[in-house]
């Protein structure tokens, strides 16, 4: 029989069960927060402190602070600011180079390439794939002048890097993982993923001549750039596993995690290689990593397993 749902409670309430539970709390500063965030949305901030005791009630141990649950609140929030503005700049990159791709190098480079099935992959829906483009296009036409202008003087036929303007980072991510791997392998070379094949197997050579390794990280960029722009926790947050083998025969993925990648630490390693590659000069890399000492690693909330941080971290991206 499922349970019935917990009644609400004021923010006393929510104050006292806390102080019940271990908790140190400066009544000012919780009413103040629970004010204006909810107890719902902050408790996945102390949750690491969590336990339940031998009579089965809620406690917490090492009796945290509700200051040290705000602070890991604040730092993942600056946290998801900064991936908001790396993944800006690898799908602004993304999009051109499928355009150059697609519309000048490829094999059949013409602006509608795109609407040409028989260049991706045989097991790629490219009609649906056309069909959110259209929607994209419907939903932009509206506002988007450049929208309106092919609208009106060329019939409705909208060139890739015109298109490309109103996708999404999944309307692109999804698209290059389409392309065939000669595409896909063009793209990832030129912004310097290059494998040493050398270094893997026969089954892992073969895996990665079917789909580039860059395919599956784009994905997973894909869900936490979503989890960014919907404002949820991305610090101790398990994404959509990836392949990191590939990758680490290159000597500026070693921090990777053997196997594979889940956590937001192996993505930032990543987004530093290719913001690099795409913003020479950036200090991209060393705002994470400062917000990874000074405002995650000091917080007795945290274990760097939580981001996935290896024991052995050189402390840089």
């Amino acid at each position: 029989m499922p349970k019935s749902l917990k009644p609400g409670t004021t923010i006393s309430d929510q104050i006292s069960i806390l102080q019940s539970r271990g908790m140190s709390v400066d009544t000012d500063l919780a009413t103040q927060w629970l004010t204006h965030v909810s107890y719902y949305r902050l408790s996945a901030y102390w949750f690491p402190a969590r336990r339940i005791d031998s009579l089965g009630n809620e406690c917490y141990c090492e009796h945290p602070t509700f200051t040290d649950a705000v602070l890991l609140y604040e730092a993942d929030r600056k946290l998801r600011t900064l991936i908001h503005d790396g993944i800006e700049r690898i799908e602004v990159t993304m999009r051109t180079r499928l355009g150059e791709r697609l519309c000048v190098s490829g094999s059949n480079p013409t602006p509608l390439s795109y609407q040409d099935p028989t260049l991706f992959r045989t097991d790629f829906d490219h009609a649906d794939w056309v069909k959110t483009a259209k929607r994209r296009v419907g939903r932009a036409k509206k506002h988007n002048e450049a929208i309106q202008h092919y609208y009106d003087e060329y019939n409705q036929s909208y060139p890739f890097w015109v298109l490309a303007e109103v996708l999404d980072f999944s309307d692109i991510s999804h698209l290059f993982d389409g392309m065939k791997s000669k595409d896909q392998n063009y793209i990832a070379e030129g912004l310097g993923i290059v494998i040493d094949k050398a270094q893997l197997s026969k089954n892992q050579i073969r895996k990665i001549k079917k789909r580039s390794p860059l395919a599956s990280w784009l994905e997973q960029l894909t869900i936490i750039r979503n989890s960014c722009a919907h404002h949820s926790r991305v610090w101790n947050k398990s994404f959509v596993p990836v392949p990191t083998t590939p990758l680490k025969t290159m000597p500026a993925f070693k921090d990777l995690p053997d196997g594979q990648s889940e956590r937001i630490f192996g993505a930032i390693v990543v987004m530093s290689f290719l913001l690099r590659r795409t913003s020479p000069g950036t200090t991209w890399p060393d705002k994470v990593a400062h917000l990874f000492h000074s405002d995650f690693l000091t917080n007795p909330l945290v274990d760097p397993r939580s981001l996935g941080i290896p024991a052995d971290w050189s402390g840089q991206f």
